[in-house]
């Protein structure tokens, strides 16, 4: 009989331990925001699965805004947003953690020969006030200008920089970084603007007042054109066990190496 009972005692442990790590093991996290995040957060959600054995990660690419309210009506654990939280937004109880910084790369087609743009000829070509490449020593078109859609950050991040906040003068307002890199791509009179670690070689990544973009120039400074990664939290809600085993991780030092690969700037 009392071997029976410690058969039964023990038994009862082992169900309790794996119930226990089981809620670890097959916990998710899910994520909703930037589109301009994308390699950095595919990456880091790649390395979590691989580590977390029976852990879910899931990316939504909806877009900064869309992220951030995402995360205040509880749709996701963590909101992605590349521009920095507004007042209004804290004030709703919402928190930001920076996770990388990253340039905001300036786009034409690779047969464009301009190679070099300064900030207030931007915000001219921006504002209309410059419509034709000759203007700034290229050839006899005229120029094209795409953007993002209101709500995102790379758009907030963009125009709070070249001071063209509600004054660009857009031809197409696209909804993702992919979006905008494509149409340049196709265009060789269109110029835009995207996330640096997505920028492919089918675009030519302008200097700004000779600066090239790079994760050194971004880091130091000199690079004028870049905003923050973060992560968007509740305050006055707790993460579930994998979702804050996935945020330490992704805010660790240990993850220096895999944002740097997917071209941006980490700050631990």
């Amino acid at each position: 009989m009392k071997k029976i009972v410690a058969f039964i005692s023990i038994l009862a442990f082992a169900l309790t331990a794996m119930t226990g790590c089981g809620k670890m093991e097959n916990g998710t996290v899910s994520t909703d925001g930037s589109t301009s995040m994308e390699k950095v957060i595919g990456a880091l959600g790649e390395a979590f699965e691989e580590n977390n054995s029976g852990a879910t990660f899931t990316y939504n690419p909806t877009g900064s805004g869309s992220g951030i309210t995402a995360v205040a009506e509880g749709r996701c654990d963590i909101g992605l947003s590349s521009r920095s939280l507004k007042e209004e937004e804290k004030a709703q109880g919402l928190e930001e953690t920076l996770l990388a910084l990253d340039g905001i790369a300036i786009i034409v087609h690779p047969d464009n020969p301009i190679s070099d743009l300064d900030l207030a000829t931007i915000s001219k070509i921006y504002k209309g006030q410059i419509t034709n490449w000759k203007e700034v020593g290229g050839i006899d078109s005229e120029i094209v200008l795409i953007g993002r859609e209101a709500g995102s950050g790379t758009r907030d991040g963009f125009e709070s920089i070249t001071d063209t906040k509600d004054a660009c003068k857009y031809r197409q307002e696209l909804t993702s970084t992919g979006d905008v890199i494509s149409t340049v791509a196709s265009n060789s009179n269109a110029i835009g603007y995207a996330s640096l670690a997505s920028v492919k070689d089918t675009v030519k990544a302008l200097s700004v007042s000779g600066v090239t973009p790079t994760e050194e120039t971004v880091k130091d400074g000199s690079y004028l054109v870049q905003r923050p990664f973060v992560f968007i939290t509740k305050t006055d809600a707790k993460l579930s066990d994998t979702a804050q085993a996935f945020f330490d991780f992704a805010t660790s030092a240990e993850a220096n190496e895999m944002i740097s690969a997917a071209g941006a700037v980490p700050v631990k």
